[in-house]
């Protein structure tokens, strides 16, 4: 790997990380604008395919997606939109911060769905890292909840399930067919399928409104560009250069971005008990993404993660 790719890669993966870490303060100033989820939802999704797609013709891609792959790919969109959809809830019912580091457990969650579904074997520091997460998350839903509408039951159940939705997407793209779809091609029907489910889910609970004014549509495009189709590109962008498992190290900044600009913009409490909540869960990924390191060092058994 020579200088140059290895530098595009790492600012790749850290510009991923980073503008992803957005979504919340994004999110968060529409909710308190009177938006509901689904509206959200709808724009962040339809405005993102859309760029998604621009990019995508003005780079030769071809959008033709064989019958066979329909299924697969219609089951990625729903447990995209699932993870999207249990995130905006937490979002308003505990600290934007909290939520997304609990969200950070995804890797945990792809290495238990691979030994409980794809009979990977269950190493020791995969059951550690697993049970610091478990410890870290039950921190973090004890810490203080300035969330919009406090919930901490809720907020805490749904980034949870937001973990497993995600993992399940993660392990869909790399197990099956669609891990040979083009990474923009297939991100793009991801996208849009979400986009009509969250559409649909707009019409049947009182509809989707027209932005009209400035002010609304600079979160609008700030949630679906930088937080969405940027982090989307960049992130395919590190893993071809320097890997999933170094470009997993620096998505360690996702939630801290999210846990500075939730305790400085949005005013969300952070306590030593919260600190220590985020540290052990960080730890926790940290111990899967090394075994994976060391799993991809013997051929017989290296695996690969593809982020779309």
């Amino acid at each position: 790997m020579n200088t140059g790719n290895r530098l595009l890669g790492t600012a790749s993966a850290i510009l991923s990380s980073a503008t992803f870490g957005l979504a919340p303060f994004f999110t968060l100033g529409l909710l308190s604008a009177g938006w509901s989820t689904f509206e959200v939802l709808s724009y962040r999704w339809g405005v993102a395919s859309l760029f998604l797609i621009t990019v995508g013709i003005c780079t030769g891609r071809s959008f033709h997606l064989a019958r066979r792959n329909w299924g697969i790919v219609i089951w990625l969109g729903l447990l995209r939109a699932a993870t999207s959809f249990c995130l905006v809830i937490a979002y308003s019912r505990i600290a934007s911060g909290t939520a997304s580091t609990i969200h950070f457990m995804y890797p945990l969650a792809v290495a238990a769905i691979m030994i409980l579904f794809f009979r990977e074997r269950a190493s020791a520091s995969t059951l550690t890292a697993i049970g610091l997460s478990i410890l870290g998350a039950a921190l973090l839903s004890t810490g203080g909840n300035a969330a919009p509408t406090p919930d901490t039951a809720l907020g805490t159940t749904t980034a949870c399930l937001s973990v497993l939705t995600y993992g399940g997407y993660l392990v869909g793209v790399k197990q099956s067919r669609a891990a040979r779809i083009d990474s923009t091609v297939l991100t793009c029907y991801v996208m849009g399928l979400s986009t009509l489910l969250f559409l649909t889910g707009g019409w049947l609970t009182g509809g989707v409104r027209l932005v009209s004014d400035g002010t609304t549509w600079l979160y609008v495009l700030g949630l679906a560009l930088p937080a969405t189709a940027v982090s989307n590109i960049t992130l395919v962008w590190a893993i071809k250069r320097i890997g999933p498992t170094l470009t997993s190290f620096f998505g360690a900044l996702e939630p801290l971005t999210a846990v500075l600009i939730g305790i400085r913009i949005l005013g969300e409490p952070f306590t030593l008990r919260s600190g220590f909540g985020i540290v052990l869960i960080i730890v926790a990924v940290t111990l899967i993404l090394l075994r994976k390191e060391a799993s991809a060092a013997q051929p017989a058994t290296m695996h690969d993660d593809r982020h779309a």
